[in-house]
């Protein structure tokens, strides 16, 4: 999961997703992570308000830290998932060829919202988190019920990431 700062989107998404693996007892199989691509001090935990809407959900986010984008990334994981397009052709960039095709907008999980980019709600108050909450929700069960669907093919670890 990957947005700007790794402190608001990309952590709800982190978290969500590992919530929906624990539920559907597939979180052996899958392993998460989340990082940003304009990481200015890493190690930050999630913005409070992030922490405070999941937290209303059962969500603890407060294990997760800012980090940036790693080259080692792109070939650990089988997809990156960005939050908005700019995050989407900054991964483009920097990724190498062979693992472009690995990159995606989260929000395509989620085709009935009619919906692709996730707002960045850091300059807003709490109902912008709430509505980033609801939307990322959506997508984690989208991505959920593909993984669920192709459960067959995460035994090998290829679907989603590689586990360590």
């Amino acid at each position: 999961m990957v947005c700007t700062a790794n402190i608001c989107r990309s952590p709800i998404a982190h978290g969500l997703l590992r919530h929906f693996l624990d539920l559907k007892g597939l979180n052996g199989l899958v392993s998460v992570d989340s990082a940003g691509t304009h990481i200015f001090q890493k190690g930050l935990s999630p913005d409070v308000r992030a922490q405070q809407v999941a937290g209303d959900y059962g969500i603890d986010l407060s294990d997760l830290r800012s980090r940036n984008i790693r080259q080692k990334d792109f070939s650990a994981y089988n997809s990156i998932l960005a939050m908005d397009y700019e995050n989407y052709h900054i991964l483009q960039e920097i990724c190498p060829e062979q693992h472009r095709h690995k990159i995606a907008m989260v929000m395509e999980f989620a085709p009935e919202s009619g919906v692709i980019e996730v707002p960045d709600p850091y300059f807003g108050n709490i109902a912008g988190f709430e509505r980033v909450f609801d939307m990322l929700d959506v997508a984690m069960k989208g991505l959920i019920e593909h993984l669920h669907d192709n459960e067959n093919r995460l035994i090998d670890g290829t679907l989603i990431n590689k586990t360590a």
